[in-house]
């Protein structure tokens, strides 16, 4: 049974943080091969399971020393029924893969977890196509249909809530929050932002929000921008605009580069910790609901550990 799927304790306002660029780390840090990104097969891999403990007790261990919260991302950015096929993953098999990765996670939990630090459950949800690039773009209803398969069995499981990660239009973001909320699971919406702060469509943040939010009923618990770095959006954010409360996430890359560069870029670019940092501790003072802090591509427990130390209280 969930632990916290009709409390969310990062609502209240504590300090929360998650983990890193986890694909990033892997393909080049661990050296796995990443085909479509995806890195759930790992869990099949004996060297994959100790890679992601590896990687989990970093991240808990920065949670523990500074006491703050901390949000367990399951591996299932990649796990939904298009890029499973592709994988060679039955349907069956993908059920077993969602469960897994949740299971996965309950003893970070029970090891870390205190009265200080809550530790809650989210299972990461990707688009359906391309992150950097929305090609095939959906309806919102199409969009609910294709993404409801693998949230209603995410539903079945101890997960608290789902985190839908690099989003490029509305609509797609709209379905996922149908679906969540015929299941009764939580949902965090993530966009990803080009250099101009805009989404890849061209729509701009603020728009994207409210069209989701006029759709669904006010249905996301909150907002979350990933896999933009700081000066891309940095600007749009400095306004001060009422909307921006509804933005309570931030997982952003360590490069400055655009998303064309990135797809192009042969060796990682990790920026520098301590910069991001200061630019979190800043955005903090942009947006005052900010306070689930974590990275993206590029980024690892050195950013994380940085981007805490500047902003903890």
């Amino acid at each position: 049974m969930a632990k916290y799927r009709t409390n969310l304790p990062q609502l209240a306002g504590d300090l929360f943080l998650t983990d890193g660029g986890l694909e990033t780390t892997m393909l080049f840090h661990e050296g796995f091969d990443l085909p479509h990104f995806a890195v759930f097969p790992l869990f099949e891999d004996e060297k994959g399971q100790e890679a992601f403990k590896r990687y989990f007790h970093k991240y808990c261990g920065i949670a523990s020393k500074y006491k703050v919260g901390f949000i367990l991302e399951a591996v299932t950015w990649r796990a939904s029924i298009d890029w499973a096929t592709k994988l060679g993953y039955s349907k069956q098999g993908l059920d077993e893969i969602l469960y897994k990765a949740v299971e996965y996670l309950i003893p970070y939990r029970e090891q870390y977890e205190n009265e200080l630090s809550k530790y809650v459950i989210s299972s990461a949800i990707g688009p359906r196509g391309d992150g950097y690039s929305p090609e095939k773009i959906m309806t919102a209803d199409e969009a609910e249909d294709y993404h409801s398969g693998h949230i209603e069995t995410l539903a079945k499981t101890e997960t608290d809530m789902l985190t839908a990660f690099t989003l490029n239009y509305s609509d797609e973001a709209i379905g996922i929050s149908r679906a969540a909320k015929t299941h009764q699971v939580p949902v965090v919406l993530s966009f990803t932002l080009e250099t101009n702060g805009k989404l890849p469509t061209g729509q701009s943040l603020k728009n994207a929000i409210q069209q989701v939010e006029d759709d669904t009923d006010n249905y996301p618990s909150y907002y979350k921008i990933n896999c933009a770095h700081p000066s891309h959006f940095e600007k749009i954010v400095a306004t001060g605009e009422p909307w921006l409360k509804k933005i309570r996430s931030l997982r952003a890359n360590a490069s400055k580069r655009s998303h064309a560069e990135l797809n192009e870029a042969e060796e990682l670019d990790e920026g520098n910790p301590e910069e991001l940092g200061n630019q979190y501790r800043q955005l903090r003072e942009y947006l005052p609901n900010l306070n689930v802090l974590g990275g993206c591509c590029g980024t690892d427990h050195r950013h994380i550990e940085a981007i805490c130390k500047a902003c903890v209280n």
